[in-house]
């Protein structure tokens, strides 16, 4: 793949930005994140909400360090499967590698595994931002009128 601009900046973040990266998040399934508490069902089990979210935390995580002074990343979409139940108090990792880079955006393989299975896989895309920019652009919604 050919490396494309992404955003104007020094170069040094570019090297290591690149298809391969891997970031891990977890969290043992606790009251707080199951199907009840966030609304998604009524079992006391871990909710495809904090599954979802678990799987952004590594994508994040596979960034950290990588981009330039000044950026950040949104998640823009998420296709994901939850494909078996986690009870409380087991623990749920989340593995993210970076696949694809088009511009700014980025395509991750997301995955995740409880002690015993794997519970989830899927795609997540996140775009690079200009903290600052995308800060400024966002302080004036809802101030309209």
């Amino acid at each position: 793949m050919t490396e494309q601009t992404i955003i104007d900046t020094d170069n040094s973040f570019k090297e290591k930005l690149c298809p391969g990266l891997t970031g891990e998040a977890s969290l043992v399934v606790t009251d707080a994140n199951t199907a009840i508490a966030l609304g998604s069902g009524s079992v006391p089990v871990l909710a495809t909400p904090a599954m979802a979210a678990l799987m952004e935390a590594a994508a994040v995580h596979a960034l950290a360090g990588v981009l330039g002074e000044g950026q950040s990343s949104v998640g823009v979409h998420l296709d994901i499967q939850h494909l078996a139940a986690t009870p409380l108090g087991l623990t749920v990792r989340a593995e993210a590698r970076l696949m694809t880079i088009e511009g700014r955006r980025l395509t991750f393989r997301v995955s995740a595994f409880d002690d015993e299975e794997q519970v989830g896989v899927g795609t997540h895309q996140r775009v690079i931002v200009d903290t600052d920019r995308f800060l400024r652009r966002t302080a004036f919604k809802g101030k309209k009128g």
